[in-house]
């Protein structure tokens, strides 16, 4: 069994003793080189499902219940001091993962922000008042004194939020509004003489503006950590992982088709226009078109047929038909085509059964001149985009919020929209794999044909 002893990096010492952690030094724990990988992996689904749910303009309420069902889902264990160390390893695995570059310490920033803020708001107000403390905020609840000066303001301002009493034990904590400024924004604090006060339950942005604050530095630091000894002293065990883990696919396999066991060649042009994802379609167009394609494209397209269910001796005859008739002849077809094909269904080489590839993997690809494989939504021109998606039955006013999402690299989102509009019927769990969305068009079309549509 392979032991990780997690890396300290970062100078403070402060010992966190809230059951929400601060992070602010790894913890010197010993941790199996498995669920190094796999802590990390449930962690990323809780960020990945909120930057989802984000993107996709969900409200802060429901975001909030979105994050706290997949922190339950996702990083749960039996016993909670299990929890606790699941918690800081899974946060300083994926620290390492995301210092590497500005943009992913941008995301990841943003992210672990987020979730410490809706952490934030489920503990009981003793918690949070430890965090308070562990944080050494310079500020201190005011008097009662105080308090009934000013207490006619402030049930002012709480009218003006919905609220028409204080509590009979309210909590205010006197800040420089400067601090404050989301609430000074949102005119849900009083202001008086520079200070702004701020109801105990309105604390979690004083909290957050400082957890964030520490977070961005200690990104700053990892990476700095990183480049100069840890990626050099674990190259070959630690940093393959770490250098893969934020372009993870964390869905399911679809290296052999499940709900609709196989797809036949006589109707593969049909199922091509009705249930193929942009990406898959536009290959299957230049093949059909062009009668060729380069090996990233066949690689892609390839591989997803063999997951939706077309067979091995299925897909010999349809690239055959294609290339060795039309382009390259039987004879070169057999030679150095036909081998890779049944390769990729685990016939020959060394048995492998390829997996087709996911949504991440196809975005990150990096088609040359000549190629077609890769993402269109991140691949195309907007001029190109536009034609595909009408192609498609597309709606203009839904064709520019798709354009919207791909200029701002929510290419997911964009399929996912594109998704919703060809087939009527909402993704709520978005779409992160070209199988995936063939598998959830079959089943709308089923459940309005009776049967699987042909």
């Amino acid at each position: 069994m392979q032991v990780v002893r997690c890396h300290r990096i970062s100078s403070s010492n402060d010992v966190v003793v809230s059951t929400l952690p601060l992070y602010r030094s790894a913890p010197p724990l010993e941790v199996r080189l498995e669920d190094f990988e796999l802590f990390a992996v449930d962690r990323l689904r809780v960020l990945k499902g909120i930057s989802d749910g984000l993107s996709r303009g969900k409200k802060p309420e429901e975001i909030a219940k979105l994050a706290m069902d997949l922190w339950k889902a996702n990083m749960r264990y039996p016993q909670a001091t299990e929890d606790v160390n699941k918690d800081n390893i899974s946060h300083f695995v994926l620290r390492l993962v995301y210092c590497r570059t500005e943009e992913l310490r941008k995301w990841f920033l943003s992210m672990e922000t987020a979730l410490f803020r809706y952490r934030f708001h489920s503990e009981s107000s003793e918690a949070q008042r430890a965090l308070m403390s562990e944080f050494n905020l310079p500020y201190k609840a005011v008097s009662n004194a105080e308090f009934e000066s000013v207490k006619d303001k402030l049930v002012q301002v709480a009218r003006s939020m919905g609220q028409t009493l204080l509590p009979a034990d309210a909590i205010f904590y006197k800040v420089p509004f400067e601090e404050v400024s989301e609430l000074v924004a949102g005119r849900r604090v009083f202001i008086h003489k520079g200070h702004a006060y701020v109801a105990m339950n309105q604390v979690v942005s004083i909290v957050v503006t400082q957890f964030r604050s520490h977070l961005s530095k200690a990104l700053i630091l990892t990476n700095r950590k990183w480049t100069s000894t840890i990626r050099e002293q674990e190259k070959d065990r630690l940093t393959p992982i770490v250098e893969a883990l934020c372009t993870s696919y964390l869905g399911p396999d679809y290296s052999q088709p499940k709900e609709f066991a196989e797809i036949s060649i006589k109707d593969i042009d049909q199922i091509a226009k009705t249930s193929f994802p942009l990406c898959m379609r536009h290959l299957f167009e230049k093949v059909r078109e062009d009668h060729h394609l380069k090996h990233g494209g066949r690689m892609q397209l390839g591989l997803f047929l063999k997951g939706v269910g077309l067979k091995v001796d299925d897909a010999l005859a349809f690239w055959k038909a294609e290339f060795a008739q039309k382009v390259v002849g039987a004879e070169r077809f057999d030679k150095e085509y036909a081998y890779n094909i049944r390769h990729n269904y685990g016939r020959e080489g060394k048995r492998t059964d390829y997996t087709p590839y996911s949504c991440q993997k196809v975005i990150l690809s990096t088609p040359g001149v000549g190629d077609h494989h890769g993402c269109p939504y991140r691949h195309f021109s907007e001029e190109n985009l536009r034609a595909a998606l009408a192609r498609m039955g597309v709606g203009s006013r839904i064709v520019e919020d798709v354009i919207d999402k791909a200029r701002n690299r929510h290419y997911q989102l964009a399929c996912t929209l594109t998704f919703e509009a060809v087939h009527g019927s909402s993704c709520d769990a978005g779409i992160n794999h070209p199988n995936q969305y063939f598998i959830e068009s079959q089943k709308i079309l089923q459940s309005k044909n009776g049967s699987m549509a042909q």
